[in-house]
């Protein structure tokens, strides 16, 4: 019996699509998507501060159970973000810090994962953005079964194989490369707006915003 199934690793994101991102807050893409998709009830478990930004590498694992993620990691591409869906299971630890000193040596651009960690100590003094669901002290399962590069929901955010994957200190948002480009210019405009009402507020010109995207 296969323990774990993989499909093929999609096309990498445009290196200079990724980089228009890295200095995009989460918040602002969420507000152009209609602030409707993100990842919900995953905290930041690094001290590193900026953007994470890379392609999608999913890997969908039974509860508390990590041996697929080891199989991802044979497989896994520098920039790559390992997108982990354990269930939201908070029994055992998919990845510690020994998980996460692979992925840096892979050049993973991040860990998402939506169950729990260990290690947090270590793990926070590594550059390399994880956010999880939670923490507990128990280790993992490596039996399978587990599945590489298939359609996730992490969070209560679809996650496909491919796509591309923010976070920063608010969060998590993923979303399709075809819509990138004209993302990136939403983000911008949105950017500017917001930069000439912190100006409006300081110069006292400031007439509020309502129907406006922001906070």
């Amino acid at each position: 019996m296969t323990l774990i199934t993989r499909q093929p690793s999609p096309a990498p994101a445009d290196p200079g699509l990724l980089d228009g991102f890295r200095t995009a807050a989460a918040a602002v893409i969420s507000d152009n998507l209609e602030r409707l998709p993100g990842v919900v009830g995953l905290q930041p478990y690094h001290k590193r501060s900026g953007v994470m930004v890379g392609t999608a590498f999913t890997v969908r694992t039974r509860p508390g159970d990590n041996l697929t993620i080891h199989e991802a990691l044979e497989h896994v591409r520098p920039g790559d973000v390992l997108v982990v869906d354990g269930g939201g299971d908070l029994s055992r630890a998919l990845i510690g810090e020994i998980i996460v000193q692979i992925a840096i040596w892979k050049q993973l651009a991040g860990l998402v994962v939506d169950g729990a960690i260990r290690d947090v100590a270590g793990v926070a003094q590594l550059p390399m953005p994880c956010y999880a669901r939670g923490v507990t002290h128990k280790g993992p399962y490596k039996d399978g079964p587990g599945e590489i590069n298939v359609p996730l929901t992490v969070g209560g955010m679809v996650i496909h194989p491919g796509d591309i994957v923010v976070g920063d200190e608010d969060g998590v948002v993923a979303f399709p490369q075809a819509i990138a480009p004209d993302l990136i210019q939403a983000v911008r405009a949105q950017e500017l707006r917001e930069a000439e009402m912190i100006r409006s507020i300081h110069e006292g010109r400031y007439k509020g915003a309502y129907g406006k995207p922001g906070a």
